[in-house]
């Protein structure tokens, strides 16, 4: 285990986070609230001051194999959440410390859930803070490093690998840092078009940039307690079509930058993706329609919701608890399918849903023609063996996380739709549930252990599992 490289990794994390938090520093100028700035300014001298101590001097070994990027990519994310909810604790606008990295930890991890019963009462600095998480969330802080540093020699794939979302992820171009400079570039060029087209539909600047930091890292925080109900149409519109885009595997906008359509429409996954997405706006319109003024208004709130759940951002326009049970059980089914691997969205992907459904499919072959021969592919692909067993252990281990999150959570007597919908949502990074912790609730009922709880599983839903649960294994940690 390469100690010096992990905490020289660290280090750089908490003063990427020191800059970040700078932002927030001049909001708090802008809008004139000079006690929360001392608070601000207070948490970036400390971010400075260790990652100053971890960075003054680099290894010498800067390798990093498997082992170091998942553990180093845990260790970043706890650690930026601890520095990350500090100005709303010192500040007082959360009190309670775990309250405040609860919700810090779902800003990063871009869940949207949140313990805060009136959002609008938090000063315009910290609603920025809160909503700038989910932007460094969405695509990685370690994504990003890589793309600025040499952290590790030519080993910065696991960094990637151990942060980013999906089955598995893989250089777009021969240099790791070069294919994070492209991934970056993709996701900070589409947040500045939909800030752009926000500001066309009557938005000042502030509200613009932080409801697209919440779509571009599909987290969902609102600025106001109302959520997106009070935009215009077609605000609403420019949020649904931003959610779907930043659902989609960042691989295929490189190859249509690169002029290769053709290869990015052969993508399986992306049209599942979007078939999932239309038939179930379709028998979502047909059961409420009834509930809205119009067949356009049923339209655009069933595809705001199809979008904001799918993508895992959490985002509402309307209370969708208020549903019939078939399009409700239908948003519950989009939780766990959740949005495309290698997108800023959460939830199991719909590739790892392909390659499980087509392994059944041969095991139910294989059964009926022992002698058969059956293979699975994915975009006219060979999929390997060590991929499907890693979809199937994937799977089975969340489950048991699921249940058993689940059944500690139930200590607090709430319902089971509230229990069961609170652990989906958190563990699948998507924000609101049904009942007691839907779109117009949140987690603030909750106590401690189950907040502690929920905050492990987001943290464990945006990192896929194996980061966190490798810090809870002994032999991790020999060298």
């Amino acid at each position: 285990m390469n100690y010096r490289m992990i905490g020289y990794t660290l280090g750089w994390v908490l003063n990427i986070e020191a800059i970040c938090l700078m932002l927030s520093a001049v909001t708090a100028l802008v809008y004139g609230e000079i006690f929360y700035l001392k608070y601000i300014a207070l948490c970036i001298g400390a971010c400075v001051v260790f990652g100053v101590a971890l960075t003054h001097r680099a290894p010498k070994n800067k390798a990093m194999y498997a082992k170091e990027g998942f553990v180093t990519v845990a260790l970043s994310w706890i650690v930026i959440s601890i520095f990350g909810a500090l100005p709303f604790f010192l500040s007082g606008a959360i009190p309670d410390f775990i309250d405040a990295f609860f919700e810090t930890v779902s800003g990063f991890t871009t869940t949207g859930a949140s313990i805060l019963r009136d959002v609008e009462a938090l000063p315009k600095c910290l609603i920025f803070w809160r909503s700038f998480t989910h932007f460094i969330g969405g695509m990685g802080v370690l994504v990003f490093l890589v793309a600025l540093l040499p952290l590790s020699g030519g080993s910065n794939l696991y960094l990637i690998k151990a942060e980013s979302p999906g089955p598995s992820v893989s250089k777009i171009v021969p240099k790791v840092r070069q294919t994070a400079k492209i991934f970056y570039g993709i996701y900070i060029s589409l947040t500045l078009l939909q800030v752009i087209l926000l500001l066309l539909g009557g938005m000042d600047l502030f509200e613009a940039l932080t409801l697209s930091f919440g779509t571009a890292g599909t987290g969902g925080f609102s600025i106001l307690n109302s959520g997106i109900s009070t935009y215009s149409p077609y605000v609403q519109w420019v949020i649904t079509i931003f959610m779907v885009i930043f659902g989609v595997d960042f691989s295929l906008y490189y190859l249509i930058l690169t002029r290769r359509v053709k290869d990015a429409m052969r993508s399986e996954e992306f049209r599942a993706y979007m078939l999932i997405i239309i038939s179930a706006v379709a028998v979502i319109v047909l059961n409420c329609r009834h509930l809205f003024a119009g067949l356009g208004e049923a339209l655009r709130h069933s595809a705001f919701q199809v979008a904001s759940i799918m993508t895992t951002t959490g985002y509402a326009t309307t209370d969708f608890d208020l549903w019939p049970q078939l399009s409700k059980t239908i948003l519950v089914v989009l939780m766990f399918i959740g949005a495309c691997a290698g997108s800023t969205g959460g939830g199991i992907k719909v590739s790892r849903i392909l390659i499980m459904l087509k392994s059944i499919g041969r095991e139910i072959k294989v059964a009926a023609h022992p002698k058969a021969t059956a293979k699975i592919t994915m975009n006219s692909r060979l999929v390997e063996h060590e991929t499907v067993r890693s979809v199937n252990v994937y799977i089975g281990i969340m489950s048991i996380i699921f249940f058993s999150s689940l059944l500690v959570v139930s200590i607090d007597n709430m319902d089971f739709t509230t229990n069961f919908t609170a652990v989906a949502a958190t563990i699948n990074n998507i924000g609101p549930g049904f009942a007691g912790v839907g779109p117009t609730r949140n987690f603030a009922d909750y106590s401690m252990l189950s907040k502690i709880v929920f905050s492990i599983n987001m943290l464990i839903g945006r990192l896929e599992i194996y980061p966190m649960l490798l810090l809870l294994v002994p032999r991790t940690w020999k060298r």
